[in-house]
């Protein structure tokens, strides 16, 4: 199991890891870089090599119609009426030598009315099969013009391919049943002055896409790194590091950005001094008033100690006033104690003096100490052993037990239990003692309150024989051995209130601590808050 996770780690970090790589702001920055970058540059190379295609084609076309159409007129034009196949072979070969070099077929009919063709030129293979059927009704149409006058014939042009290579195919008719004829120019030289323009394009284009990728590198550096130091400086602020400020250098947004972010950190640091020196003024105030309270509390226990052996002899009508005074001497003596103990918890002094005890034995002498033992039942199997801080946890159970026969009344029933940890890295399971009692329960807005100190479920009798403070302090020394209490209603009636410990609480501490942490004698008598 260990293998397991021991590979599943580093698989699940580095997935985590490229998620946020791949949702940086720098990976998004140099993306959006790169495709504006690539859009400009495709659409620029685009526009560049269209324009010059057809600036190409329409000069190479221009110039080899321009010069077919003259040489129709000057050679063609010069036949006899009725030409001869040798005399139109001349003629083709004749214009056939241009320097346009292309490819001439001449079509002409002799005096019997038999129709001859010549052709000449490379490539030899023209035909008039190769002659688009369009461009030849095209040509041997007369065309009327628009203003008037006598038909005239027109030059007529097709782009083609033959074999995979592409072909102007240009044609035109002499007047007055004249020869027609057809030329067939090659456009692999600009095909080829095509490619090695979109070839230059691409480079240009991939050379776009890289320097804008670089830019945006260092786009990204100049702007990520102060939002990168700021949240730095906000995690370390978070950490409670609340002298964390930021160098800052500049006019730009960023750097009043790191302005607010000094004057915030300032104040807030000033505001949690003030704050801490409060705190602090009134947890020693606390802890003074109860240091001092005690010497007098002392001298006055010893007298009502007295009085109340002496009870059954004093006057009926004094007995209700030394009672009263030896109960309100005892729940003031309950809650100097208390708040010596949540002034410990405050100042973080609090520490465990740990042993290993029976659970079951631990709980019982709880309960025998306080004469609960016919009030409560107990569901625990001698013999499980913990490692805990017995005072502390007599406390815990003190609170608990105490507070469901005061509000919930008997019978009130406590039961053991182990369960496997949720924490990681426990050292064993974790003992879980459920407190039930079978009063009402707790109302559901009392809830989430139940640990508060000082909280008081009913306004209409704040004054009650508890302090309000034993549920919390119980709640800190689950925390302290790194255990959990909740509270709840239990389906079948009654509240139920959970403490979960771990088996061995170890944690190491000084001697002179734990012998300033030992105490002797009893527990401070259970509180409620209900």
């Amino acid at each position: 199991m260990t293998s397991d996770s021991a590979q599943t780690a580093p698989s699940w970090g580095r997935r985590v890891a490229a998620k946020l790589r791949f949702t940086s702001l720098r990976l998004r920055l140099v993306v959006v870089f790169g495709l504006v970058a690539l859009t400009a540059a495709v659409s620029a190379s685009g526009i560049a090599y269209w324009l010059n295609r057809e600036a190409l084609l329409t000069r190479t076309q221009d110039a080899a119609l321009n010069d077919f159409q003259s040489e129709m007129q000057s050679r063609a034009a010069a036949l006899p009426p009725d030409p001869g196949q040798a005399e139109l072979d001349a003629a083709a070969t004749v214009m056939a030598r241009s320097s346009q070099q292309y490819s001439v077929i001449l079509v002409a009919k002799d005096a019997s009315g038999k129709e001859l063709s010549a052709r000449a030129g490379s490539p030899t293979a023209f035909g008039l099969s190769d002659v688009p059927g369009s461009l030849r009704d095209a040509v041997n149409k007369p065309q009327v013009p628009s203003g008037g006058g006598p038909a005239t014939y027109r030059m007529f042009w097709q782009r083609t391919q033959l074999d995979g290579t592409p072909y102007l195919v240009g044609g035109t008719r002499v007047l007055g049943d004249g020869p027609t004829g057809y030329m067939l120019k090659s456009l692999a030289p600009e095909q080829k002055d095509l490619s090695s323009l979109a070839w230059s394009l691409g480079i240009a284009t991939t050379l776009a896409l890289i320097g804008a990728a670089l830019l945006a590198q260092a786009a990204a550096t100049t702007v990520l790194k102060p939002v990168h130091r700021l949240g730095v400086a906000a995690r370390r602020l978070g950490e409670g590091k609340l002298d964390t400020r930021l160098r800052v250098s500049g006019t730009d947004e960023l750097a009043e950005l790191s302005r607010t972010f000094n004057r915030t950190a300032e104040s807030l640091e000033k505001k949690v001094a003030d704050m801490s020196a409060r705190e602090e003024s009134s947890r020693r105030f606390v802890a003074d008033m109860s240091h001092e309270l005690r010497t007098p509390l002392t001298a006055i226990t010893a007298v009502t100690e007295v009085l109340e052996e002496e009870e059954d002899s004093l006057d009926p009508m004094i007995a209700p006033a030394v009672r009263l005074v030896v109960s309100e001497t005892r729940r003031l003596n309950d809650l100097v104690e208390n708040l010596m103990e949540v002034t410990r918890f405050d100042a973080g002094t609090a520490r465990l003096v740990l042993d290993d005890v029976d659970l079951a034995d631990q709980i019982t002498a709880c309960i025998d100490a306080r004469a609960w033992l016919d009030a409560v039942e107990l569901d625990a199997e001698r013999g499980f052993m913990a490692r805990l801080d017995p005072r502390r946890l007599d406390v815990i159970l003190a609170n608990l037990i105490g507070n469901a026969l005061k509000h919930g009344g008997s019978p009130v029933r406590v039961s053991v239990r182990t369960q496997e940890p949720d924490r990681d890295g426990g050292a064993g399971p974790d003992i879980v003692i459920s407190v039930r009692d079978h009063g009402p329960g707790i109302p559901e807005d009392v809830l989430p309150h139940v640990f508060d100190r000082f909280y008081k479920a009913s306004a209409s009798r704040p004054r009650s024989e508890g302090s309000g403070l034993g549920l919390s302090i119980a709640l800190e020394n689950a925390h302290i051995h790194g255990g959990e209490i909740t509270a709840a209603n239990s389906p079948e009636g009654g509240a139920v209130f959970t403490l979960r410990l771990p088996q061995d609480a170890s944690d190491p501490i000084e001697p002179e601590e734990a012998a300033q942490g030992a105490e002797s004698g009893p527990s401070p008598a259970a509180e409620g808050a209900r």
